[in-house]
């Protein structure tokens, strides 16, 4: 059997309207532990231009589909598969190194996967995976915050809080106690971050230094720099507090000083890269899939936000080119995402 999707023959700019192709691919086949998974939604992330850009110009044939954000319904279960049944509706974070969702149907280690929200739509929960699991490991795993509240009225300044990981790390900091400062610098983008829970709202475009220091914050004990880190390298290493932790997701595209002032307060530099598991199979890759169970039962109870921003009305190459856009450019804040009836 075929199934539909999309996906790129090879690196092309946005601005090439080659740049995605619709095309036929065989129905994937499950591995033992995957379930096959009927796609009802995806979400678009920037590490999907990323890996467009990685492909440089070798010709994939077939197309690499990208997409690793979805909701959907089980229609395949391998025979180690024992806990979920064809029907379940899931969602889950996909394996950077496997073939994406932008498709009918897309193979995924059941590890990763979760029954999704019983409260929100498919395009709703599929906002949510990517980010959401970031954002925690970020938090509750790698800068150590307590997940039931022992670190309540600790400050934490979170740069770019209105993009994807900002958006679902800002509920989560805020319901572990913490008090949340984050940046952003569009009114759009401001509000987002006051609805989503922020304590206060600074320009990352200003003196981040003087910013918090108007607000009485003269150090912070975590730092989540959700952005090139490079650009606020110098102002998070003096505002970082002693024996503090400085979380980073996005590597820097030059060298960084690693030195004092940081050497002398001992900061922890904490690396958040929601694919290590899949890629390196852990033993622990059954964690995510505890994790997203965990936020879905808070978005069922009305303790996680719906963090999208914007819902296409199909999956399609003009679609997903104009999303890369808006990913390349840092122009979308909260999470896009694709209703994929077109594939339905």
């Amino acid at each position: 059997m075929a199934m539909k999707a999309i996906g790129a023959r090879k690196f092309l700019p946005t601005s090439d309207l080659q740049c995605f192709v619709e095309f036929e691919a065989h129905d994937p086949i499950p591995n033992s532990g995957d379930l096959v998974v009927r796609i009802h939604a995806c979400a678009v992330n920037p590490v999907d231009t990323k890996i467009r850009k990685s492909l440089g110009d070798t010709i994939q044939d077939p197309p690499r589909i990208l997409g690793w954000d979805a909701a959907g319904t089980v229609v395949a279960a391998g025979s180690e598969v024992h806990n979920f049944k064809i029907g379940d509706e899931v969602f889950y974070s996909g394996d950077l190194t496997r073939p994406g969702c932008n498709a009918e149907l897309q193979a995924v280690d059941a590890r990763l996967v979760a029954r999704k929200p019983r409260s929100w739509s498919f395009e709703e929960a599929a906002a949510v995976p990517l980010v959401g699991i970031t954002a925690w490991e970020l938090l509750f795993e790698r800068m150590s915050v307590d997940l039931d509240g022992k670190d309540r009225g600790k400050a934490i300044l979170i740069i770019n809080g209105a993009g994807g990981v900002g958006s679902a790390l800002i509920p989560l900091a805020r319901d572990a106690g913490l008090t949340v400062i984050t940046t952003a610098s569009r009114p759009e983008t401001i509000a987002w971050c006051q609805q989503l829970g922020a304590h206060h709202v600074i320009n990352h475009r200003e003196d981040l230094i003087a910013q918090s220091e108007a607000l009485g914050f003269t150090s912070y004990p975590f730092i989540a720099n959700l952005y090139q880190p490079e650009i606020h390298w110098s102002a998070t290493s003096q505002l970082i507090a002693p024996f503090g932790t400085l979380g980073l997701i996005v590597e820097p595209s030059e060298k960084l000083h690693l030195g004092d002032p940081l050497k002398a307060k001992c900061v922890r530099i904490a690396w958040e890269f929601m694919a290590a598991r899949a890629k390196f199979q852990s033993p622990d890759m059954h964690e995510q899939g505890r994790i997203l169970a965990k936020l879905a039962a808070r978005c069922d109870a009305g303790q996680f936000p719906k963090i999208h921003t914007r819902v296409f009305d199909s999956l399609s190459v003009e679609n997903l080119r104009t999303a890369h856009i808006a990913m390349e450019r840092g122009e979308a804040h909260g999470k896009w995402v694709f209703n994929c009836a077109v594939f339905r």
